[in-house]
């Protein structure tokens, strides 16, 4: 049976909004609610956080929720992702999957259709696709983080962890991507900005600051209430 490994990058010093996943979200912090929404996963989930002596934040939210976690470099994040897998036992033919601490309003269903998706069809790599900025979820397997943690020598491809993996091998590996029905991919739904801050507080808003609701019963807030998306649409993403 293949191992499952959610590893979700976490660390306290993001330039454009330090200390970002520490901020106040529904009573808790950001880092908080995302595992709140990942609750069906939660013994899956390793925080790959940072070694530079700013991650005690972080440190402390694992421990208080009993989550496994591993400190490594802060700008290798590729390396973070490899050796947090090694320190838990991942095998070569184990799943790993790549969420990013930012992503308060990541969906647990989207999370596991993806993993579904990977395993049906077969894939060496599969990404979800046509959901909002937040919702984004990678899917591997350990043996191809493996192969890049070895051969990837770009500052880019070290940051960003999976582009060695489908763009350099896309010729030989099967990638496949699980789409949305439909496109709802104009939405952001993730925390680099101030003004991102402020969406996402506006949705949970609207939930009362509940932080178990659907997929479908966000974007039905989000087509009721157009005035969202305003607020953070002319926010820009790093590109991969």
């Amino acid at each position: 049976m293949k191992t499952i490994f959610i590893i979700i990058q976490a660390r306290m010093t993001s330039t454009r909004l330090p200390a970002k996943i520490m901020l106040p979200l529904c009573s808790k912090t950001v880092l908080e609610v995302m595992i709140d929404r990942l609750e069906p996963f939660k013994d899956k989930i390793i925080i790959a956080t940072t070694n530079d002596g700013t991650q005690k934040p972080i440190i402390e939210v694992c421990k208080k929720l009993d989550l496994k976690y591993y400190e490594g470099d802060t700008q290798n994040v590729l390396s973070r992702y490899y050796e947090s897998a090694v320190k838990f036992g991942a095998q070569n033919d184990d799943i790993i999957v790549r969420c990013t601490s930012d992503c308060p309003i990541i969906d647990k269903e989207i999370v596991e259709n993806t993993i579904d998706f990977f395993i049906s069809s077969e894939a060496d790599y599969t990404s979800s696709s046509r959901f909002p900025r937040g919702m984004d979820t990678e899917v591997f397997r350990f043996s191809l983080l493996k192969e890049a943690y070895e051969n990837a020598n770009s500052e880019f491809e070290k940051e960003h962890v999976t582009p060695y993996i489908y763009k350099t091998n896309k010729d030989r590996l099967k990638i496949t991507t699980f789409k949305n029905q439909n496109d709802d991919s104009k939405y952001r739904l993730t925390l680099d900005e101030e003004d991102d801050y402020k969406a996402i507080k506006e949705v949970y808003k609207l939930f009362d600051n509940k932080t178990d609701f659907s997929y479908q019963e966000l974007m039905q807030k989000l087509h009721e209430n157009p005035y969202i998306y305003s607020i953070n649409s002319h926010v820009e993403q790093k590109k991969q």
